[in-house]
């Protein structure tokens, strides 16, 4: 049974920073102790807003909500999801979520891999180059794809949603000449369009062979989605600020994309990314795990669909000092692995 919960805060620099106000991505870890003496350690994470008011959800409700229940993940999930619902289904509650869910599958690990646990599918999974980089001039924008060519990987992906759609198309179309035609290019508009923008803007930007168009509306817009899809050539990834089984579900079933990409911490934690994968099973869409690296790369190991695994340029899990050595994962140029360690928190 669970006898405790207790939260440490971390706040790390970014030696890229993602912007003018996103300097630090902000950790909570969430330290789960059982009756038996046994610990687990799990993670909530946000890039920039609300790691106080997680903790706070995490001391205050959940640590009274989760105490005397068994150490059981799928079950404590639903316990709390229940329990927590009046605070919202999205937000802050299913990353505190995340915390307690990722420290009971530590426990259920133990001294075994999380990918081993999951049972993997295959041996490796290509690790594509990501830039938060839209505050970025052009030539370190060049500069830095030059730096993804060096490194071997064979998938790239930039921001756009500059103010003026020109400023886009210059900056899609020197990206694509540093890579060359044979990599594959994908471009986040981070929601930053409405529904006209987004036709105007890609009518202009798929003379570039772009594999996808990542968050082009707002993430709850399921009609415009849908409506965008049956008018554009270029594939539609969404799912990273989508939080709940259930939008995911209205997504599929609406048509409104061709990728879905949930976030572990941003679903609350593997119980449900787990169910978000199923889901897109059953309709055939592959599933491309947002962000955390090192967590997403032995997820993507144990999917039915191959996916790829987001890099973001020196910001993940082990560039933030974030894990401790011996590390899960491996990656070797553009491929990824599981070392068959065990996930360990840096304290």
């Amino acid at each position: 049974m669970i006898k405790d919960l207790t939260v440490t805060p971390r706040s790390v620099p970014l030696s890229r920073p993602w912007g003018p106000d996103v300097s630090h991505n902000h950790a909570l870890l969430v330290t789960i102790t059982l009756d038996d003496g046994r610990r687990g350690t799990g993670m909530a994470w946000t890039p920039q807003i609300g790691a106080q008011a997680i903790r706070a959800l995490l001391e205050h409700d959940i640590r009274e909500a989760v105490i005397g229940l068994p150490a059981h993940p799928e079950l404590v999930w639903d316990r709390l999801s229940a329990h927590l619902g009046e605070a919202g289904r999205a937000g802050i509650v299913p990353i505190a979520l995340a915390g307690v869910d990722l420290a009971l599958w530590d426990l259920r690990c133990g001294e075994r891999a999380l990918v081993e646990i999951l049972g993997a599918r295959r041996e490796s999974v290509p690790v594509y180059g990501s830039g938060v980089n839209l505050h970025y001039s052009l030539e370190e924008l060049r500069a830095q794809a030059r730096r993804w060519v060096a490194a071997g990987y064979t998938a790239v992906k930039i921001k756009v949603g500059r103010p003026s759609p020109a400023e886009d198309v210059e900056r899609v179309a020197a990206v694509r000449e540093v890579i060359g035609p044979d990599r594959l290019l994908m471009v986040d508009a981070n929601q930053r369009w409405d529904l006209h923008r987004a036709r105007v803007a890609l009518r202009a930007l798929e003379r570039y062979d772009l594999f996808w168009i990542e968050e082009p509306l707002p993430a709850d817009d399921l009609s415009a989605h849908v409506e965008l899809r049956r008018g554009v050539t270029v594939p539609i990834a969404v799912g990273e600020n989508v939080a709940t089984v259930h939008g995911f579900r209205d997504l599929l079933t609406g048509g409104a994309c061709d990728v879905v990409q949930p976030n572990l911490v941003r679903v609350g934690g593997i119980t449900p990314f787990l169910r978000i994968a199923e889901l897109a099973r059953a309709f055939g869409v592959p599933v491309y795990p947002h962000l955390l690296t090192e967590l997403s790369g032995q997820l993507a190991l144990a999917l039915h669909h191959p996916a790829m695994v987001e890099r973001v340029e020196e910001a993940a899990l082990t560039d933030l000092g974030l894990l401790a050595p011996p590390f899960p994962v491996e990656i070797s140029g553009p491929e990824l692995r599981a070392t068959g360690a065990p996930t360990r928190w840096a304290s």
